[in-house]
């Protein structure tokens, strides 16, 4: 088996874990070619000794190697959905099954087993959850009404959002808006 250059990182969510992540391999002198959301790239295959140190100092910040190619596929459709979710760039063209077996050059209801049975949970029910904390964080901004938040997020209309939101949080967006106390989930939590 041809050793590899990549490094695939579970728990990268954000522009901040990239930044992080590139900080820790540079401390460890191995400057990598790039880092992006779940992977990183290095000039060369790591050695077992380097790719432990490199594992502990990632596990330090909150971040897991991927060495399981069935775990980077689950990783690659989790950073895909909160992309997609979290970004406020253009909307999907297409749905959902067919972004993600395009990305993942795989087949739909294989990654969606996949998923089901490492997570526990359907990727639907993953994509709401997502869509449901981003929601929590407009409303916390508090810039947006609830019919923009449910444009941005693409829903059919504010009641669609509305009942998503209640389900699984238990409360209506405006008992949440009120109630500012309570906690969002970490993107790498949901």
């Amino acid at each position: 088996m041809e050793a590899d250059r990549n490094l695939y990182i579970k728990n990268m969510v954000c522009d901040r874990c990239i930044m992080a992540v590139k900080q820790a391999l540079e401390q460890l002198g191995t400057a990598p070619l790039s880092v992006v959301l779940g992977r990183a790239e290095l000039p060369e295959a790591p050695t077992e000794t380097q790719r432990e140190e490199i594992r502990k100092a990632l596990e330090a910040l909150g971040f897991e190697l991927i060495d399981d190619p069935r775990d980077r596929i689950v990783e690659q459709i989790k950073r895909l959905i909160i992309e997609l979710v979290h970004s406020d760039g253009p909307r999907l063209h297409t749905n959902l099954s067919q972004h993600l077996a395009a990305a993942c050059h795989h087949d739909y209801s294989a990654l969606s087993k996949l998923f089901s049975e490492t997570q526990g949970t359907t990727i639907e029910k993953y994509f709401i959850a997502q869509k449901i904390e981003r929601a929590k964080e407009l409303l916390d901004y508090g810039e947006l009404s609830l019919g923009e938040i449910a444009d941005r997020l693409d829903y059919s209309s504010t009641a669609h959002l509305s009942a998503q939101f209640k389900a699984l949080t238990g409360l209506t967006p405006r008992q949440y808006r009120q109630q500012k106390s309570l906690p969002r989930i970490p993107l790498d939590k949901v």
